[in-house]
């Protein structure tokens, strides 16, 4: 297994300074295999909500939780919102006998029980699948092709692969959507995820999705909500301010894992992700998730404007404004877009990230660095050096 070593020491760190830690990202991204690092599976203070033993032993929640010591897990939380409050009574015991690290699979929107029970008490760690920097830069074009939940990743041929990720998604639909109480036909669904890579990094047009669909405006929109809840879609927003230029204020859209969009948009090889006419858009989402893996920005938006002018993603860290521009070109070029992007929003740096081998200056603040930089742990002062 792919060791998770920056994951385990922010979850320990969480523990030392919160008394609840929630773990949050999507299904079958490892986070139980995190937990169990902690915790044994077989320990009285291992609690996994999808275990029926389990499920028995928390029918009277007090009861079962009070007398434990140490670090307690329960996995998949979502499935007993009525434990929020338990966790709030016996969090604020002192002396604290037992912290606890929680397993969610969805956010925090959705599970708001958890921001409203535990709030001062809780810290929150976002995970995803492997991300570049966890599986090395020579993986790289496996990785984008297969995303970064660990089964599609270390599947030992393509088929296997692409048989995980249609088997995910038949079963997110089938098992994992009805479980927060939506009663969206599964077969629906599926055609408006399906419409959603063919809109993956385009601004998103709801009224147009729904016409195609045959379904209103506003069911578009829960859809596509709901699956930004569960961790399936990135709704990136548009940053914009008083430029005296017309500007976009409409979110773009993302399937946040490059291999669950290609098995949608029906891409089973190498050759046929470097082939198809969606390959530059794929490009341009896989490097925007493994940059905001790799940076944690404080906040994160994308510009355009009705001139023309764009920016793929401008994050803001320790009070720097950095630029990302994700180029799939042997050689990128300065062009105007950058040089009105780096004036206007003020960029301290722009970054050009391709899929190439060597770096190189294009202006004063733009330079163009290989994606692979990032899984050597580029992190901001390394940016502001390179550039």
């Amino acid at each position: 297994m792919i060791p998770r070593t920056a994951l385990v020491q922010s979850i320990q760190q969480a523990l030392e300074r919160s008394r609840v830690v929630a773990l949050i990202g999507p299904r079958q991204c490892g986070k139980t295999t995190l937990a169990r690092q902690f915790v044994p599976p077989d320990s009285v203070n291992y609690f996994d909500l999808e275990d029926p033993v389990s499920l028995a032993r928390l029918d009277q929640p007090m009861t079962a939780l009070q007398d434990l010591r140490g670090l307690v897990v329960i996995d998949e939380i979502q499935r007993r919102p009525d434990l929020f409050p338990v966790l709030r009574v016996l969090s604020d015991r002192q002396p604290l006998p037992a912290s606890f690290l929680i397993l969610g699979s969805a956010s925090p929107a959705l599970l708001r029980q958890s921001s409203e029970s535990l709030a001062g008490r809780l810290a929150l760690i976002a995970m995803s699948g492997f991300s570049l920097a966890e599986v090395g830069q020579e993986a790289q074009p496996k990785h984008w092709l297969r995303g970064g939940f660990p089964l599609s990743f270390l599947a030992a041929i393509e088929e296997g692969s692409l048989d995980w990720r249609k088997d995910f998604v038949r079963t997110f639909l089938e098992r994992d959507v009805p479980q927060f109480g939506f009663r969206f036909p599964a077969a629906g669904l599926f055609r408006f995820w399906s419409v959603l890579a063919h809109y993956h990094a385009q601004v998103w047009n709801a009224a147009e999705a729904a016409r195609t669909l045959g379904v209103s405006e506003s069911t578009a929109r829960r859809y596509v909500d709901l699956l930004q809840d569960l961790f399936m879609v990135r709704q990136l927003q548009p940053w914009h301010a008083n430029l005296g230029k017309r500007q976009v204020k409409t979110p773009k859209i993302y399937i946040r894992d490059s291999g669950l969009l290609h098995y949608l948009l029906g891409i089973r090889s190498e050759q046929e992700l470097l082939l198809h006419p969606r390959s530059g858009a794929s490009w341009e989402g896989y490097v925007i998730e493994e940059t905001l893996k790799a940076f944690a920005p404080d906040e994160a938006w994308f510009w355009a404007t009705h001139s023309g002018a764009e920016l793929d993603l401008m994050m803001v860290k320790n009070g720097q404004r950095i630029g990302v521009e994700c180029k799939r070109m042997d050689a990128p070029r300065l062009t105007p877009s950058m040089r009105i992007a780096l004036q206007d929003l003020q960029l301290d740096h722009l970054v050009v990230l391709y899929p190439g081998s060597r770096p190189y200056p294009l202006a004063e603040r733009i330079q163009v660095l290989p994606l692979t930089v990032i899984a050597e742990g580029l992190n901001v002062n390394g940016l502001a050096s390179a550039v």
